[in-house]
């Protein structure tokens, strides 16, 4: 059985996933740690697996992903856990690099946080 989603958790979810790929928040240090939980956890596209300190202290860099982020779908796995799949397409020095996306946002007092994030490269199809 499919719990229910609402626009506004549907609509929130959509904005924090996209901060993400956005780089006015992507590197906002102060507003990440707001979005990124202390046990955040992620099995990064390269294969490697990165903490949250990590993710909070990547360096300024150019992004370059295709927004709205493809394929997105939400699913509420109990009322205060949702789970965020979606493909991402990401350009470095003129290569497009393809991933599936899985995150699991946790809501909380101060609203929804990031505890989980995958992504599985992909080569697309032409």
């Amino acid at each position: 059985m499919q719990l229910p989603l609402s626009d506004s958790d549907r609509t929130a979810l959509m904005a924090l996933e996209e901060e993400l790929w956005r780089e006015e928040t992507r590197f906002d240090r102060t507003r990440m740690m707001e979005v990124i939980a202390p046990d955040f956890v992620e099995f990064g596209r390269s294969g490697r697996t990165y903490k949250r300190e990590e993710c909070l202290s990547i360096e300024k860099q150019r992004i370059d992903a295709v927004l709205p982020l493809p394929n997105l779908s939400i699913r509420l796995i109990h009322p205060d856990v949702a789970q965020v799949t979606y493909d991402s397409a990401v350009t470095y020095s003129g290569v497009v690099f393809h991933a599936h996306r899985s995150s699991i946002w946790t809501r909380g007092e101060s609203g929804w946080q990031l505890r989980f994030h995958q992504g599985t490269p992909f080569e697309k199809k032409t």
